[in-house]
């Protein structure tokens, strides 16, 4: 799998999500088998660049290349000169985002709502890649099926961004009109895949290993994108990959590499937000991690009421070297409920 010129580990990958695939968990994704992952999106804004929540956001480091960094924003010339930007900070890879379907981004003709002027989404994706051309950064794009069941256009707009020079297109089985409601559908992956020669990325509704594989078999995609299953379930690119290999299942995981996994992302969380906010945003990762296992809501709800550092982690400890101790064989096997 190649984006431009670069090679990548495999074909499953994690998809951006604001306010979950910071720096930390993408470099755990990436330790527990993604072959690629992309920043949380970040505005075009120049005015909004040196905020903490910004600054946060483009942060990478000691992240393994290459670094792709998503971009949004409704002007041409603004997104071009973000691009520039996040360059010049280290990217080498520019995601152009057209899928996020938040009424905030939306509301502001950010996002998926790009995909209801054809006109204007592919005069940012000109400047964008005439931007990045001359320092060879590829540039993707993420978008939806289209803007509600009476405007699918993906694969119309699949072909004008190919020609464009984007060098690869992940694609969201469904509308904007449809947010994460339903079922993600696979057939209009399937022709912006036949659309173009590009590289085509499958995501939406997939959460199992069998699941990736049909949809790789379906759509004809070249990788798939993985987002909300990967949440408190970092390991899932592993057990798929596995499964793509061999046809067989992966063990889950043990009680102890999980608390071990999660304690390293704990404390490069911290690491990164510092202790006040640290310890609050954290607090979503330890649930997604912990919601399966017994006991696991109580925790949760205990968990939210812990205000710093040292105490979250020896709480996280605790639970997790009690639950090993118990006796019966399936309860000291992490069992992961997906989304």
């Amino acid at each position: 799998m190649r984006i431009g010129h670069f090679d990548l580990a495999n074909r499953f990958f994690v998809a951006p999500m604001a306010g979950v695939t910071d720096r930390p968990f993408r470099q755990l994704c990436r330790r527990l088998g993604a072959g690629y992952a992309v920043s949380e999106m970040l505005t075009a804004r120049p005015d909004l660049r040196a905020t903490p929540k910004t600054l946060m956001r483009a942060n990478h480091e000691g992240e393994p290349g290459p670094i792709a960094v998503q971009i949004a924003g409704t002007e041409p010339r603004m997104m071009a000169d973000a691009a520039r930007h996040n360059i010049a900070q280290g990217a080498q890879i520019i995601d152009i985002n057209m899928g996020c379907p938040a009424k905030k981004v939306c509301n502001k003709w950010a996002g998926s709502a790009l995909m209801q002027d054809e006109k204007l989404a592919l005069s940012i994706v000109e400047a964008v890649v005439a931007a990045c051309t001359p320092h060879k950064v590829p540039v993707t794009v993420k978008m939806r099926t289209g803007w509600s069941a009476h405007q699918k256009n993906a694969v119309a707009l699949a072909r004008t961004f190919a020609s464009a020079g984007v060098q690869m297109l992940a694609v969201h089985g469904r509308t904007r009109e449809q947010g994460y409601r339903g079922e993600a559908e696979y057939d209009t992956i399937a022709a912006v895949k036949a659309a173009v020669t590009i590289p085509v990325v499958a995501n939406g509704d997939i959460t199992t290993a069998e699941q990736a594989r049909a949809v790789l078999r379906a759509t004809g995609a070249d990788a798939i994108m993985i987002g909300r299953a990967a949440q408190g379930c970092p390991w899932i690119f592993r057990e798929i990959a596995h499964f793509i290999a061999t046809g067989t299942h992966l063990a889950p995981p043990l009680v102890e590499e999980v608390k071990r996994w999660l304690l390293d992302h704990l404390d490069d969380h911290y690491g990164l937000y510092g202790e006040y906010l640290g310890v609050r945003s954290a607090r979503k990762h330890i649930g997604w991690y912990l919601r399966a296992l017994p006991g696991g809501e109580a925790f949760r709800a205990h968990i939210n009421t812990v205000e710093d550092c040292s105490a979250q982690v020896a709480a996280v400890s605790h639970f997790l070297d009690t639950l090993n101790t118990l006796n019966e064989p399936m309860n000291r096997r992490y069992e992961q409920q997906t989304p």
